[in-house]
């Protein structure tokens, strides 16, 4: 791959646990000396998985990038709930669990396929009043989100290790994992939240081809550095 072409690259990044969207962004131009990088869809901190990153020109095809599909994998923790919908912040609330059973289960997932309403976690980039919804959230402010329909088409679920629910998502733009988390607890008539993320695939994109960031911005600086 030609990182300085002068039409700009697209990049597959596998992104690490705890690293933002932006950590990447920043390692990849701080490496190129690049004018302009930016990614195609954030993931959060402690979702790891695929990240395009696209340099020069080729961040005219972030908008593209964004709109396809997506898949995750992941598990959503039955019982316990937390105000960010995942472990971001601490456990609020305990439920029990022992009611639901595996056609509760399967009635949920279904409930939760095809065209669905959402409401964005407190906890996100959303803006409202110009300001991130995260940022309110942080201050104890009270907040009210939009509902938001986003299209489910794919939900697939594994209760062997009850209650930790491993899936499988394919889902519109738009769409909050972790609202998912806590909406599935809810029809449960339980609590959820999201223990663990990983992205696997956007549009035509696997995490399959995806590269380590710091293996890629070393690779790139030691080419700027013998241009």
């Amino acid at each position: 791959m030609d990182y300085f072409d002068e039409n700009g690259t697209v990049l597959l990044i596998d992104k690490p646990l705890k690293w933002t969207s932006f950590d990447a962004v920043k390692k990849i131009r701080w490496a190129g000396k690049f004018k302009k990088v930016g990614h195609a869809g954030t993931l959060d901190p402690l979702a790891t998985g695929l990240l395009i990153l696209c340099t020069g020109k080729k961040t005219k095809q972030i908008e593209q990038y964004q709109a396809q599909e997506k898949e995750y994998t992941g598990t959503f923790t039955l019982g316990t709930t937390t105000p960010s919908y995942d472990l971001e912040t601490e456990f609020d609330k305990e439920f029990p669990t022992e009611h639901i059973t595996k056609e509760a289960l399967e009635e949920a997932v279904s409930k939760m396929t095809g065209l669905i309403e959402q409401t964005p976690p407190i906890f996100s980039a959303v803006k409202v009043n110009g300001r991130r919804a995260y940022d309110a959230a942080r201050k104890g402010e009270e907040i009210k989100l939009k509902i938001r329909e986003v299209e489910i088409k794919a939900f697939e679920i594994d209760d062997s290790n009850f209650p930790v629910i491993a899936f499988r998502i394919v889902c519109s733009k738009g769409t909050y994992i972790r609202s998912m988390a806590n909406d599935f607890g809810k029809l449960l008539n339980s609590g959820a939240h999201l223990s663990s993320l990983r992205r696997t695939k956007i549009g035509g994109f696997s995490v399959n081809d995806a590269e380590d960031i710091l293996a890629v911005a070393e690779k790139i600086r030691t080419i700027r550095e013998s241009l």
